[in-house]
């Protein structure tokens, strides 16, 4: 068991020497299968309309939208789903793992993450969530920081997913789909579970900007289906990769770019002094004066 685990786990291992040359006896496939002809051209036109729909949904979001945060309970069996999650993924690797290698001996999978994700944008937008949400206390400001990073790269992951699904390389015999689908349905629910954990953070806000950024990246993936979504081993796709996880980092840190002007508790004490507005706006004053006169009874000395 624990040789077959260590198997698994060399496979599972994407940092390989980078720049060396691959031995010839070595199978190394591209991880996902191109997109070619119309269903490139079929791709593309859904992701633009899906982009279309994060940019309509910007555009009437006139003010940040807060997300009622979940009572207690539900935050505790939110949080247990997502390690559950997080702990399926891990096994579910292993096992895939072990198939692969067992269908294909010589396979060594390639180096998919070499593209800078928490290497590079990770820290940067942890430190800007971090630095955006101090006014809360510092422990909102953690929690916020590594939940936004974490959604950040799930904002990303999940669609990303779900046009790589149905076309994972190596396919492993003889019910290909049904371990793509052992796959990443965990996945799936590791992504949707994280992006869920921002609701518990009062310092997160539905912002314009956010839909925005998503819609930006909607954008980027439509033009990488144009030239079928090809796997970033070229010029042209990674960096079409490169730009669609900058824009979900970017899309993650809008979240916390926010401000309401319309609260009492934001206003400040002078903006509410009458010399902040102009003589038409102001009530009347009373005049003391004025009113003992009308209240005195008539024949007593004023």
């Amino acid at each position: 068991m624990s040789e077959g685990l260590s198997r698994a786990d060399a496979l599972l291992q994407l940092a390989q020497a980078q720049g060396a040359a691959t031995p010839p006896d070595i199978y190394q496939p591209a991880a996902w299968i191109s997109y070619g002809g119309g269903e490139a051209i079929l791709l593309a036109i859904v992701l633009l309309v899906v982009a279309g729909g994060f940019a309509y949904a910007g555009k009437r979001l006139r003010a940040p939208l807060k997300i009622t945060p979940p009572g207690s309970t539900a935050a505790g069996f939110m949080i247990a789903i997502w390690l559950l999650a997080i702990y399926t993924v891990n096994v579910v690797w292993l096992v895939y793992g072990l198939q692969l290698k067992q269908a294909y001996p010589d396979f060594v999978a390639p180096p998919l993450h070499r593209v800078g994700t928490f290497s590079v944008h990770g820290p940067v937008t942890f430190l800007v969530i971090l630095y955006l949400t101090r006014r809360w206390g510092w422990k909102v400001a953690l929690g916020s920081a590594v939940i936004g990073t974490a959604a950040a790269l799930m904002i990303f992951e999940f669609p990303f997913d779900l046009i790589i699904m149905a076309r994972t390389n190596p396919p492993i015999p003889v019910h290909p789909m049904l371990y793509r689908q052992l796959l990443y349905l965990p996945l799936f629910l590791a992504e949707l579970s994280t992006i869920s954990l921002l609701t518990l953070l009062p310092s997160m806000r539905v912002t314009a900007y956010a839909s925005y950024a998503v819609a930006g990246m909607f954008v980027v993936f439509a033009v990488w289906a144009a030239f079928g979504f090809a796997f970033p081993a070229e010029p042209l796709p990674l960096a079409l990769n490169v730009i669609s996880k900058i824009l979900c980092f970017v899309a993650a840190i809008m979240l916390f770019v926010w401000r309401e002007d319309g609260k009492v508790f934001g206003v400040e004490r002078d903006d509410l002094s009458l010399s902040r507005y102009p003589l038409c706006m102001r009530a009347p004053t009373r005049r003391p004066d004025l009113a003992t006169r009308f209240t005195t009874p008539i024949g007593s000395p004023l």
